[in-house]
């Protein structure tokens, strides 16, 4: 076991928290919510609270799609990926019908590009190196975990950049984004992709080690998939828009990067009409931050009942270093890809669209590469 992964291995009855710190971190969620629907309206009030109940949700059932992943690759324990596939199935089921009867709505549709290749294999193990995807950062960032405090800024940093970029790497290659419902059509939708998630985890289920004994015990990570999926739909239909992470980070770089001075009315990506008038708003006004900063709240209040909140970890300099490095290549890779396992992954195929399957596959090869990755800088796990 690695030095990050033992900080994290807590106690079967770990102690439990603080009754007078629980209550304040609630309290805390419902005055967040108030001032948020105060300043800027109800429906960023209420993507307040959908943020706040994904914290909850990730928080309480560790439900993490970098460790799914690395159990299943090191271990061949299949639970974390098949409660994935869980709540991606539960989003795909209420949210491609709502695509397919209000076209106001919008899937989370990407162009199939040279980017979209290149960034999902980097962000891949550069996930697994820092122990986190966009969502993964962002909550243990909010119970408190070092390493994820010490990444999250790299990331935003990362993000703020590789959106900068962005339109140069779309000039090597893209094709136009391919939406299944619109292509296929609501049904056959559903029953491919339905298909194919049962074909997977068929797949890991025959291919799993029995003599592995899961880290996720009990029914609390498959009622966390589902509460993903349902709040994945509620998102949807709030927001206009399915749940993501990364567009959130990169605007706050961006906001920061202004507040200095700089002016980006000329860059490529910044500049566009639609972005300087996210950069001139308050930060609360765009979907995907006020999801962001509820998620960074909600975290800590199933952290502060089971009491695992603010652990402590001890890594090797490297493993800092590598860390930190890797958030920086998250928040890039992230916006050429369009989107992290959220954005593009799970929202991505929940709302049938074909980048989001290729995002899985470039970014699972490039998990591979990143566990190895984490041994060489002394992480381990």
């Amino acid at each position: 076991m690695g030095a990050a992964e033992a900080a994290l291995a807590y106690p079967l009855n770990p102690p439990r928290g603080s009754a007078a710190l629980q209550a304040a971190a609630v309290a805390g969620a419902v005055a967040g919510f108030m001032a948020v629907t105060w300043l800027v309206g109800w429906r960023q009030g209420l993507l307040w609270a959908l943020g706040v109940g994904f914290g909850i949700a990730l928080s309480g059932a560790s439900f993490g799609f970098t460790t799914g992943w690395r159990v299943w690759i090191t271990r061949r324990d299949p639970t974390g990926m098949l409660a994935q596939f869980v709540g991606i199935a539960v989003a795909m089921l209420l949210s491609v019908p709502l695509l397919g009867a209000h076209p106001e709505l919008q899937g989370a549709d990407g162009p199939l590009s040279v980017s979209l290749i290149v960034g999902a294999f980097l962000f891949g193990a550069a996930m697994q190196v820092a122990d986190g995807c966009g969502s993964g950062t962002l909550y243990k960032a909010g119970l408190g975990h070092p390493v994820s405090l010490a990444v999250l800024p790299a990331f935003v940093a990362g993000s703020f950049l590789g959106a900068s970029q962005l339109p140069a790497w779309l000039a090597l290659g893209a094709l136009p984004p391919v939406s299944l419902p619109e292509r296929f059509g609501v049904p056959a939708t559903l029953l491919g992709q339905l298909g194919a998630l049962a074909i997977l985890a068929a797949w890991m289920w025959f291919r799993r080690d029995p003599h592995c004994t899961s880290q996720w015990q009990g029914p609390a990570v498959w009622i966390a998939a589902i509460a993903l999926g349902l709040l994945g739909t509620a998102n949807l239909i709030v927001a206009g828009q399915p749940w993501g992470i990364v567009y959130g980070l990169g605007l706050w770089g961006a906001k920061i990067v202004q507040a200095l001075g700089v002016d980006l009315s000329h860059n490529a990506f910044w500049g566009l009409p639609t972005q300087q008038a996210q950069l001139h708003a308050t930060v609360l006004a765009d979907n995907t931050s006020v999801t962001d900063l509820g998620m960074l709240f909600g975290a800590m209040i199933p952290a502060l009942r089971s009491g695992r909140a603010c652990p402590q970890v001890t890594l090797p300099w490297r493993g800092w270093v590598g860390s930190v490095a890797a958030g920086l290549v998250l928040g890039y890779t992230s916006r050429l890809a369009f989107g992290c396992n959220v954005g593009a992954y799970f929202s991505g195929i929940a709302t049938g669209s074909l980048h989001g399957w290729v995002w899985f596959a470039c970014a699972f090869a490039g998990s591979m590469l990143g566990v190895r990755a984490r041994n060489w800088l002394g992480i381990g796990g």
